[in-house]
């Protein structure tokens, strides 16, 4: 331990400092800190967390990538089927960072009971669904079995259900317009063995899943026709760099009029993702305040230590220490106060964190934020990072104040105090 760090302990030690006048001001400076790292931690996570968690849903019930018919079809419904012999399916082997591609097919239809009806999109999927991505939102029941013979098992929103009166083990009556000059719809009776309730209002008001193959009798499509195909990418920061490649792989180049369509959910969803980008605004406008009042707090505190010690200050200069060694004692004393109020930040962010995380204290109106709770993305490199960027900065910048104490004089500091 060197001597600038002694006399700066004993400093901060000092029994008659609990009565100076910088006591308040210390008090003051460490609560900023602790508040700042506080709103610092959370926002982030929640902000972090949040955008992961919208991206995660909207891709659970379309994928990263979608490829369909090149047409001018801008609905959730399936017009013109495509061949699922393509040379990328089931393994997109020709573009890296591709974990899984599936066949879908979508229809919009009308679930009618005794006493309500609602619109919907009938959504059939095959065997190669990726279900792990939709059990999570599972609150009732199981997925369908589409490992056997075509049968009439659904999964439905909570939503949905409860606007129908419809629960578990029900039968619900589902029309489809046929195509062509046929007015009358197309009746299918499906089975609810599952209920879902993904948080997602726009998806859960909207979706049902099953087996594609009812979408493909009823099309009068072949077994080998699907609506689109779903792909999903390791890496969701790289969408728009993988998205190019697959248009690129798909590419007809015999025929460029039977090249497939590619849209990532970026594009078809940009209005969320263009509200979820404000976020990263917001996070960025937060950390910026709250190290800046840190900052403030600490160079007033740091200012009325170096006044209140000024007779100090001209004896240690009289006795030979340069103007840095004694700076850097009130640095030093910087430093254990910064330290001290991270601490207590870091204490109760990182519980307040863990809290929300387990228990889901803290809801959001779905219709507004897209989940039921707000989410939490805890991340202790990104909290060290926060905790090793402010005491650089605060540090940084009170090196400007201490500036002072070359100013200060031995003979007049002695003399006058």
């Amino acid at each position: 331990m060197n001597l600038e760090y002694f006399i700066a302990n004993r400093l901060t030690k000092a029994k008659g400092h609990k009565s100076s006048i910088s006591a308040p001001i210390i008090k003051i400076a460490i609560s900023a800190i602790a508040i700042g790292m506080i709103m610092m931690i959370v926002s982030v996570a929640t902000g972090v967390g949040l955008q992961q968690k919208i991206r995660q849903k909207v891709s659970a019930f379309n994928g990263h990538i979608i490829i369909s018919n090149f047409d001018d079809n801008q609905s959730q419904v399936s017009i013109n089927p495509i061949s699922i012999n393509q040379d990328f399916y089931p393994k997109f082997t020709s573009v890296s960072g591709i974990a899984h591609i599936q066949a879908v097919a979508t229809k919009a239809g009308i679930i009618r009971t005794e006493k309500a009806f609602e619109g919907v999109v009938f959504k059939g999927v095959g065997k190669d669904y990726l279900w792990k991505n939709i059990t999570e939102y599972l609150v009732e029941g199981r997925i369908p079995n589409l490992k056997s013979k075509l049968n009439p098992e659904i999964i439905i929103s909570q939503y949905l259900a409860n606007r129908l009166n419809l629960k578990l083990g029900d039968n619900c009556n589902t029309f489809f317009m046929k195509d062509g000059s046929s007015k009358l719809p197309n009746l299918r009776v499906f089975k609810i063995v599952g209920i879902y309730n993904s948080g997602f209002q726009e998806f859960d008001a909207t979706y049902i899943i099953g087996d594609i193959r009812h979408l493909q009798r009823i099309n009068k499509w072949l077994p080998s026709q699907i609506g689109s195909f779903e792909v999903f990418i390791d890496d969701f920061d790289k969408i728009d760099e993988k998205g190019t490649e697959v248009y690129n792989k798909t590419f007809n180049k015999s025929d460029p009029t039977k090249t497939l369509d590619t849209q990532t959910i970026e594009k078809k969803y940009y209005y969320i993702f263009e509200w979820l980008k404000l976020f990263d605004f917001n996070i960025l406008v937060i950390l910026i305040v709250m190290i800046i009042v840190a900052t403030i707090n600490m160079i007033v505190a740091l200012l009325v230590l170096i006044l209140e010690r000024t007779q100090m200050i001209g004896i240690l200069k009289s006795m030979g220490a340069s103007n840095w060694s004694v700076r850097k004692i009130f640095l030093y004393n910087a430093f254990h106060l910064i330290s001290k109020g991270l601490f207590w930040g870091n204490f109760i962010g990182v519980g307040l964190l863990l809290i929300q995380k387990y228990t889901g204290v803290i809801k959001l109106n779905p219709e507004n934020y897209y989940v039921n709770q707000a989410p939490v993305d805890f991340n202790i490199l990104t909290i060290m990072l926060l905790n090793l960027g402010t005491v650089s900065i605060c540090l940084l910048v009170l090196l400007v104040p201490s500036y002072i104490i070359t100013k200060i004089s031995p003979v007049k500091a002695i003399k006058f105090s």
